[in-house]
Formats: C-alpha cells, structure tokens, sequence
C-alpha cells in the first residue's frame, strides 16, 4: 500500500493539472484581448461570440443609438429631416473629429446626421441631442430609455457622441442589438449606417468604416475609438438576401478592425453548407452578460511605444495575412476563411489585401449648412461654403505663424526640429488619449509638424545669430519671453 501511495500522489497530480488545462481552453479570453460576435440581423442568431458579454467602452459607436433615438424621433412627426438646428456653444467646444462650425451655424436635421456618420463628427451628435431631447442629459435619458426597451442590458449612456465619460458602458451583445433594431424598426432610413462619402464645400471626407466600397454587400454601420477601448466597429454586410452583422471591439488600428470584420463576416457566409458542424448558440438576447468593469486599455492603444497619435481614421498597415500584433491578433484567421470558402464559391481577395485596397467609385454625398436647398439654391449653397473655407485658411496660417516662435523656443539645446515635433505630438496624443474619432486628428497632427520645419528654413538663414532664432532680436529677450509661451502649450 506504501508502495501504490507515491503513484497515486502521482495520477492525482495528473488529473489536476489536466483539469486545469481543459479550464483554460474552456474558460473565454481574457477581456483585454477583444470582443468579437457575429449574428443573423433577420433572426438574432448567434454564429459567433467571444467575449461578446463583456462590458465594454464603447466611443463613436454610441453615435449608432444618437442616430436612432433621432430618426425615431422623426419617424414619429416629433420633427423632420428638414427641421433646422442651431450649433450651441456646448457642441462647437466638442473635441475632433468634428465639423467645426461656430456658434450660431443652422443645418438641417438630414445633413446633422450624415456628417455624424461619415465623418464621425462630435459636435453634429451633440446638435442632434440638444435638438432632440433639448440637452445633453435630456437626450442621454432618452438614449438609456431606448436601450432598456431594446434589451440591452450592459449598456448606459452619459452623451450622444462616446466620448470619455464615467458611466458611458456597453458590449457586443448590446451593440447587436441595437444593430438589429435600427435594420428592423428604421428600414427607411438605414441610408445614413452606408453613405460611402460625404462633400461639404470643397473637401471630402470617406466614411472611416473600410468595408463600405470594399467588401463586397458591406452596408453598415459606424466605427469608434479611444484610447481606453481600443478601435471598434459594428459592420453588416448582405449576400444572397442574409444579412450578417459583426461587431468587432478592442482591434488596434483601423485597418485591423476591419479585417477582423471582413473575416467574421466572410466566416459566416460561408457556414451556410456547414452550420450542423457548429453547435448552436441560442440568439443575441439570450447571451449572458458578465458583471465585470471594462477593461482599459489605454497604455496598449496610446502609450509611447505608438509612433503618431491614434485617432479613428488610423490607416495603420497590418500584416499579409490579415494579423495584427497585440491584442487584436488574427493569426490563421484568413487561413479559416480559406478553409471555410474553398470549394464552396468563387475565392474572396484576402481581407487585408481587400482593405488595402481602393474603395469602389462613388460620388460623395453633398452636406451644406442652412436650410433644405434643391437644384440652383444647392449649388449656391454649397459654393457658400466652399468660399467660406477658403477664407478660413489664411487666418489658420496666420494663427500657426504667430506660434511658431513659442514653439521654436521650447529647445534650449538648439533642436529645434526634435522640439517642434514634440510640441506637434503633444496635442495629437491628447486628442487621441482623450478623444475619439477623426480625420481630422490625424490632420491635425501632421499639419504643424509640416509648417514647424517650413519655420526651420529662416532659422537655417540665420545661423550667425548666436541662438539661431527666427527674429532678428538677441536670444536674452527671448529667454525672458519663454515662461510665457510655454505655459499656454501645457495648457492646450
């Protein structure tokens, strides 16, 4: 009996340490790897979930449900499309992406809705609340109504547009939802969740979903980011009369997300002939929600080791086969896709060669400001704004000129180049930290790194002043004047 203790001390061991094992490839992924679900939009069928249930920040997704409690509002006949709204001063001092119009602009409710769509613009999802629901806690009530009706539990609203705020909560399930119920109860209007490309003046602005005009029957929804939740993006593609959606939350760029949605998406396609292989797993609604706090992942997204600011229009390169590093990896995941189509239907492109790709032709949608306008009163309109931004810009120059001393000043060993990029990045961070979507961002990023070396050639002309500043003025009263201008630059 002394002699069988040692071997069963040994096959106990064993059998734990299988146990544990079976556990870990049982239990879901961690939280901080990424959300991912995949579902019918007709019956609410589950094909795919992986962490679908676990709360999550949801960022310029939460514009989806801004532009449902509006459109319900006007299926209703509480307004129209036509109805004007004014820019308040509370949604001109919202963070990019944004439109940028001054207090006091009009447009009308259509045109509102298609730059928060397209362009992910902040302050049109606070022109639409605070003209819906009369201000942002009004429409925030609104939003958390419609969502209890809806059956998304995990979720809570705090502002029409995603950016940070404590309380603003959601998760895949609840996202699928939502996605459902806006195809179901607003078919009239699901034009706004697929608008390829919008023109206001003379700029245009794509829609930062990539699958639109890329993967083919790709017809929704709305992308978000910041730092804390990494890039998001609820999808829907038709093929054959199926309609899929798939929710992806927690990629790390652009690019990735959109791959991951191809892949989800290309997946269930194709599962048509295969489903009886899959065990079934019951609808959306009936998904069980995990208390837990969401998790942050803001040093992943945004800490040092990123070389430009993150922003919702990240057009972040990834790799061949469709993986990305961190937590969004996809390792093998367009080999499935290839198992899963081959044999079945004509190959598909892989999905991160079709996100590289360029979007089919399309002309963009025109927006303008002011009323309702149709034939020879729109063009004059959207001429109107085009002279406007062209007025605009040389008082952006002049504003950056003026600047561009405090920012040279900043280096006192001379690097002036390495002092002037820095001083570029610091607000793109804050904006990508802090904020979520745009184009803009990235823009606005780049532009005065570009106009702080078009500031270096004078500084390059005058190297026999001793401190090789800009103006012709000795380098003391310089250093007297560099408190001032530093302070304003911490600030911004």
């Amino acid at each position: 009996m002394h002699a069988l203790r040692p071997l069963l001390r040994k096959s106990l061991f064993n059998l734990v340490a299988a146990t544990l094992a079976c556990a870990a490839l049982l239990a879901p992924r961690a939280a901080s790897a990424e959300a991912l679900l995949l579902i019918e939009a007709d019956s609410g069928k589950v094909l795919q979930a992986d962490n679908a249930t676990i709360p999550w920040y949801p960022a310029s997704v939460t514009k989806i449900m801004t532009a449902y409690v509006t459109l319900k509002a006007v299926k209703d006949g509480r307004l129209t499309l036509d109805t004007l709204l004014t820019v308040s001063p509370t949604a001109a001092s919202q963070s990019p992406s944004k439109m940028g119009f001054r207090p006091g602009t009009q447009l009308t409710v259509d045109n509102a809705l298609k730059m928060m769509m397209v362009k992910s613009a902040n302050d049109m999802a606070v022109v639409l609340a605070e003209g819906v629901g009369g201000s942002i806690d009004g429409f925030s009530a609104m939003m958390n109504d419609t969502a209890k009706k809806l059956g998304m539990t995990q979720t809570s609203y705090v502002n029409p547009n995603g950016l940070p705020a404590d309380g603003q909560i959601t998760s895949a399930r609840d996202l699928g939802i939502l996605a459902r119920s806006f195809l179901r109860d607003l078919p009239e209007y699901e034009y706004f969740v697929h608008i390829p490309a919008i023109r206001f003046g003379k700029r245009i602005t794509g829609n930062f979903n990539k699958l639109i005009g890329r993967y083919p029957g790709a017809d929704g929804f709305k992308t978000g980011f910041i730092c804390a939740s990494g890039y998001n993006l609820v999808a829907s593609a038709t093929r054959n009369g199926r309609r899929l959606i798939a929710v992806v939350l927690g990629a790390n760029s652009g690019t990735a997300r959109a791959v991951k949605a191809a892949q989800l998406l290309e997946r269930g396609f194709s599962q048509d002939n295969l489903s009886w292989l899959r065990p079934s797993l019951g609808t959306v609604d009936n998904l069980v929600p995990v208390d837990a706090s969401p998790p942050n992942l803001r040093d992943e997204m945004c800490g040092p080791h990123r070389k430009r600011p993150a922003s919702d229009d990240d057009d972040a390169l990834i790799a061949a086969n469709g993986g990305t590093t961190g937590s969004a990896s996809a390792t093998g995941g367009e080999a499935q896709v290839t198992f899963f189509t081959a044999g079945l239907q004509p190959p598909l492109m892989k999905a991160s060669e079709l996100m590289a790709s360029a979007p089919a032709a399309a002309d963009p949608v025109l927006v303008y400001t002011g009323p309702t306008r149709t034939g020879t009163a729109l063009i004059a309109a959207v001429a109107a704004d085009a002279d406007q931004q062209t007025v605009a810009k040389p008082r952006g120059k002049k504003s950056r000129v003026a600047k561009k001393p405090d920012a040279a000043d900043k280096p006192k060993d001379g690097n002036k180049d390495a002092g002037a990029k820095t001083a570029a990045a610091k607000p793109g961070a804050k904006q990508g930290d802090a904020k979520n979507d745009g184009k803009s961002d990235g823009k606005t990023a780049a532009k005065p790194a570009g106009t702080k070396h078009a500031a270096a050639k004078p500084d390059a002309s005058a190297k026999p002043a001793a401190s090789g500043d800009q103006a012709p003025k000795p380098a003391k009263p310089k250093a007297v004047t560099k408190p001032a201008a530093t302070k304003p630059a911490n600030n911004s």
